[in-house]
């Protein structure tokens, strides 16, 4: 399988690594009125996307060019202040670790599995599944990126009963951002674990701990 076509297969919405199941933060958004329509959608994307997802492009990118698994899942945890969302991202690793194995069988990521039975978090084992695919930095940082803005417009289909064009059309326009995070997140990696991105988003991890307390919810985060 050429580096291209391993990409397409790593970033598709039907790889089994659990993503259906979270909407990044959109349910809760949605619950409290900040998102009500496809302009709301597309902010609440734009600011995930410059905040969280640079960061976990970057991590996911300097995982595919190899750097320490241990120093780099530490640094998601202190990434992610959210009990909540730390537990999402080992759970959506332990998944996406499934799939990746049994798609491109490595050592490396045998060596990931064993060094984390818990799950280690989602970019660090996107990045080693993208080096064993065969793929570089800014392929793993794109997946990221579009996966970052991909799950919460696919949710807010859902969760609005939002016409799919329009939630197709919010991720078309932000393609260009996305180029863009992905370029960063690739070229702060090569630059070592002390360059990546620390963009945060407060808001998206309080409400992350409110919508883990909720009875009912369509989506686990």
């Amino acid at each position: 399988m050429s580096s291209r076509s391993a990409l397409l297969v790593l970033a598709d919405g039907r790889f089994p690594a659990g993503g259906h199941a979270h909407s990044g933060g959109a349910e809760a958004a949605v619950k409290a009125g900040r998102v009500r329509d496809a302009a709301d959608l597309a902010a609440f994307c734009r600011g995930r996307l410059h905040t969280t997802g640079l960061t976990a492009a970057g991590l996911a990118a300097a995982a595919s060019l190899g750097l320490d698994a241990q120093a780099l899942d530490e640094a998601a945890d202190a990434r992610t202040p959210s009990p909540a969302l730390r537990a999402a991202a080992r759970k959506l690793g332990r998944q996406l670790m499934r799939a990746a194995r049994s798609a491109w069988p490595s050592p490396e990521l045998d060596a990931l599995a064993a060094a984390f039975p818990r799950g280690a978090h989602q970019p660090v084992v996107l990045g080693t599944a993208a080096r064993a695919a065969g793929l570089g930095p800014e392929d793993a940082a794109h997946c990221v990126a579009y996966e970052t803005v991909s799950g919460p417009a696919t949710a807010a289909v859902r969760l609005l009963s939002l016409d799919p064009f329009q939630a197709t059309a919010v991720l078309a326009r932000l393609a260009p951002e996305m180029d863009d995070v992905a370029a960063r997140a690739a070229a702060a990696a090569r630059e070592g674990l002390h360059a990546l991105p620390a963009a945060s988003a407060p808001l998206l991890d309080i409400t992350a701990e409110g919508h883990a307390t909720w009875p009912v919810r369509l989506f686990a985060s």
